[in-house]
């Protein structure tokens, strides 16, 4: 409550002050410039940020350029709302709204990435050096893009060259832990043929957060992306785009079990291959003919040095192809009500997607095929409204088909006030790893076993006379299992005052059908057998508020804040009725948990703020970038065996504040140093791994 009060007062403050200032509005000022932006993924279709009903963060390479982020979750991670949550495989996935990651969908030029072993998409395993802009699109985005979709999506856009010289950079960075990212990215353009090169090394050595405990907390890895891009313009109506990408990373990896020490490394492999043919039919008529491939390996190897015992070997293979083609029509509307006419785009598109997935504690390699078809309408019923509404229809070989609308209204009050608005339902296909796992702990003895293989296996584990009770029917397990489904809801108005805008989104996103493990049956050896099954519903509500203000022609701020609830639903009325218990630490006994006691979800923290100061010195050709982020307690799990996170749980992460400042200074016009520091004020903690101190850089960027 008193940093929410604090927070509330900064932002007020700042208003106050901006108020006062006698700084008159600059028309080309950054701030005019980054809400015209131009963005593709909330729409499919190139539309200026500022006009969109929908809630939408953009990052620009300027803003990555000057943090000097060099990995795809670190400047995430400085976005109001957008918070960077680690899984059980160490992965550093990204939570928007409340929404976890498995729920967030990733594309790279519009095309979705793959490999989530856990549910986690790693953001760590994407570099930014040759980003153009970042685009996310907050809020269930199935209506465009299907599965996966239902919280959110993540779009990166690499740079396209526009220049017919021959250009580019070449940049190398060294930062604590021996980290170096050494970036080489090379473009140029001719009359109708454009092509761009990146490569990028990323290494660390790793660091240990617990000394106490062997071996590293992070071990030494290494990494390699290439990517190559060609653009080549047939005629003044065909283009053609095609992208290959490739990723390798090679990770030490290093366990000790009863004072063995295994040791062994973690491979990653990644290629992708994008080809899109762009045909302009007619000034009001464009199609996109498209065909995306994409490969994610991994595997982990870890054995005793002396006797070779193996202690883990795991493969991960997933293969996706995607062809599908997509059109946008322009054309006039007339309306009776007013003169003249008003545009309106219809964009469609449909697709197939084959799916493969060859994975260690699968019993055979296995599919998935779908197909989709969605279309959305863009127009202007009225001068100052506008209206997106869309839909798209998934049959899928392994779930029931879906259909997700949506609907987002923008109102321009007047020339400095916006209200907008939207409705949409997103929903997520049950993966590979809930219908055909079938796991089996060696040392503990239980069993994880995916909804589709846990009839056969089930009978195969009685066979062998290792069931002693099912506590599920045969029915239970024999309807197929439910895509997760979320209807999500945001409200806000966009606000410009002078030298600064405000934005401001209420959201709330209800879930139905969420698929988590439950015990279906109980083993001989005292262990159980688990599944997966639908059964959870929750909710995430709250808002979020952006300032941003150019106080003079060298100095911008801005200020961000989230306040956020996730509840289990059905927990939440067993608290209400007084079904959920805790043990007293002073008496020993039980008591009913008070219903202000229920904290939320896992990994959920009430409150999220930053703060940004952008100062130029051109005297000196010098930028300072300093950025101040808050995130308020959370817990990591159930530690008193209640089934839900309460104020008497162990695990809690206490509130903290992280300070990342960055200054960059110009030199013979093509050479940047920069120097700087993420974490400058040193917070660490042993359950925080991706956290490990101060973390200090120098980079050096040479511009030709």
């Amino acid at each position: 409550m008193q940093f929410r009060l604090a927070t509330l007062l900064l932002l007020i403050g700042t208003h106050i002050i901006v108020a006062q200032s006698k700084v008159p509005s600059v028309t080309d000022s950054i701030l005019s410039q980054e809400l015209d932006e131009v963005i593709v993924t909330a729409t499919r279709t190139a539309r200026q940020l500022s006009s969109l009903p929908l809630p939408v963060t953009l990052v620009g390479k300027k803003q990555i350029i000057k943090s000097g982020t060099v990995r795809l979750n670190e400047i995430l991670n400085e976005q109001t709302g957008i918070i960077t949550v680690t899984d059980e495989s160490g992965f550093q996935g990204v939570q928007i709204q409340g929404i976890a990651s498995d729920y967030i969908l990733i594309l790279i030029d519009g095309v979705p990435l793959v490999g989530r072993s856990a549910g986690n998409f790693d953001l760590s395993r994407l570099t930014v050096g040759n980003i153009k802009q970042i685009e996310v699109v907050k809020g269930p985005s199935s209506s465009l893009y299907g599965s996966e979709a239902l919280g959110g999506v993540i779009n990166i856009i690499t740079e396209k060259p526009e220049k017919q010289d021959f250009s580019g950079n070449a940049s190398y960075r060294i930062g604590s832990f021996s980290q170096q990212d050494m970036n080489l990215d090379l473009k140029q353009g001719f009359k109708k043929f454009r092509y761009g090169f990146f490569a990028n090394r990323f290494s660390s050595n790793g660091y240990d957060l617990n000394e106490d405990a062997e071996g590293q907390t992070v071990n030494p890895y290494t990494n390699y992306t290439l990517n190559g891009r060609l653009y080549y313009d047939i005629n003044d109506k065909l283009s053609l785009f095609t992208s290959g990408r490739f990723y390798d990373q090679v990770q030490d990896a290093g366990f000790t079990v009863d004072s063995i020490q295994y040791e062994g490394d973690t491979k990653e492999r990644e290629w992708n291959a994008h080809a899109r043919l762009d045909h302009k039919w007619t000034p009001a008529l464009n199609m996109a003919y498209e065909l995306y491939y994409t490969n994610y390996v991994a595997t982990e190897l870890l054995a005793d040095p002396i006797s070779t015992d193996v202690l883990s070997d795991s493969d991960f293979n997933q293969k996706l192809l995607r062809p599908e083609v997509r059109g946008s029509y322009t054309f006039n509307i007339e309306n009776e009500n007013r003169t003249g006419f008003q545009n309106g785009t219809l964009t469609a598109g449909a697709g197939l997607q084959l799916d493969e997935l060859d994975r260690t504690y699968f019993e055979e390699k296995v599919n998935f095929t779908s197909q989709y078809l969605y279309a959305q309408y863009d127009f202007d019923p009225l001068e100052k409204l506008n209206v997106i509404a869309g839909a798209r229809f998934d049959n899928h070989s392994e779930y029931n088909n879906q259909f997700s609308p949506k609907l987002a209204l923008r109102y321009q009050l007047n020339p400095n006030l916006a209200i907008k608005g939207s409705v949409g339902y997103g929903f997520k296909a049950p993966d590979f790893r809930q219908l055909y796992f079938d796991f089996t702990n060696s040392a503990v003895g239980y069993t994880v076993l995916g909804y589709n293989v846990a009839l056969d296996k089930l009978q195969e584990l009685e066979e062998q006379d290792q069931i002693l009770d099912v506590v599920v029917t045969e029915d239970e397990l024999s309807q197929p299992l439910e895509a997760e489904s979320s209807i999500g809801y945001n409200l806000g108005l966009t606000l410009k005052h002078g030298i600064g805008n405000t934005e401001i989104n209420f959201f709330r996103n209800d879930f139905k059908n969420l698929i988590d493990t439950r015990i279906i049956a109980r083993k001989t050896n005292g262990q159980n057998v688990f599944s997966y099954m639908n059964f959870d519903e929750i909710y995430t509500t709250g808002f979020e508020i952006n300032s941003a203000y150019k106080l003079t022609d060298n100095l911008n701020i801005s200020a961000g804040y989230q306040l956020l609830y996730a509840f289990d639903k059905q927990r939440r009325e067993d608290v209400k009725n007084d079904q959920v218990f805790v043990r007293d630490a002073n008496t020993g006994q039980s008591v009913a948990l008070a219903s202000s006691d229920y904290f939320g979800l896992v990994n959920r923290s009430r409150h999220n703020a930053n703060f940004k100061f952008y100062y130029d010195i051109p005297s000196a050709n010098t930028h300072v970038n300093l950025r101040v982020l808050y995130r308020s307690k959370y817990a990591q799990y159930d530690t008193n065996g209640n089934g839900l996170i309460d104020n008497f749980d162990t695990s809690f992460i206490d509130g903290f504040v992280t300070l990342n400042a960055a200054v960059s200074k110009i030199f013979y016009t093509d050479f940047t140093l920069q120097v700087g520091a993420n974490n400058l004020l040193g917070y660490t903690d042993n359950n925080i791994p991706t956290m490990p101190g101060i973390q200090a850089f120098i980079k050096l960027n040479y511009q030709f």
